[in-house]
Order: structure tokens, then C-alpha cells, then sequence
């Protein structure tokens, strides 16, 4: 069964619609709050693919991301994050195999 991508829509500073997609959300036991870590499929100077951090209230389907303001919860995501690359490196070497 295919993985079924997430996508959703913002506006950027210049009020401009992005569509995005998601990539995971999880909700941290230290904070209480849940993130979503998401990209707009742009590239950065080095060719890596853009990749965005926000809080969001999934029991409410407003569609408002909130920023992260503490360098705490920027570590928590950054973790995950590179938890969760870690793990799909495996299962890619896994697969090859």
C-alpha cells in the first residue's frame, strides 16, 4: 500500500498561496504541544529540499500554524527529525539489500 501524501495550503509573507505537504506531525510529552513538520518542495542554495517546523492544534481544523519560539522545542523537532531520516536511511539500505 502507497503512502498517501498530505498536503495542505499557506500564504506566505507576501499573502501568495504555497501549497505544502506534510512530512509527519507528532505531539512532544514535554511540551503538550503538537508539531508538523512540513516543506513546499522548494530547493535552498545547496540543492536540499526547504523543510518548515510549526505548531498546530490537530483537534481543531482551523488551519492556523503557530511559529516555535523556544530554541527547546527547536532541539525536540531537530531530534525527531533526524530520528525519523535515520530510520528511512535503514529501510532504504534494508531494500537494497
Amino acid at each position: 500500500m502507497e503512502n498517501e501524501k498530505m498536503t495542505f495550503k499557506i500564504m506566505d509573507d507576501e499573502g501568495k498561496e504555497l501549497e505544502c505537504e506534510a512530512l509527519f506531525t507528532f505531539e512532544s510529552d514535554e511540551t503538550g504541544k503538537s508539531y508538523i513538520v512540513y516543506t513546499d518542495n522548494t530547493l535552498d542554495e545547496e540543492g536540499n529540499t526547504k523543510v518548515y517546523a510549526a505548531i498546530y492544534t490537530p483537534e481543531k481544523n482551523e488551519g492556523i500554524l503557530q511559529p516555535i519560539e523556544s530554541e527547546k522545542e527547536w532541539k525536540i523537532i531537530e531530534t525527531i527529525f533526524n530520528e525519523i531520516q535515520e530510520e528511512a536511511k535503514l529501510k532504504s539500505e534494508e531494500n537494497e539489500q
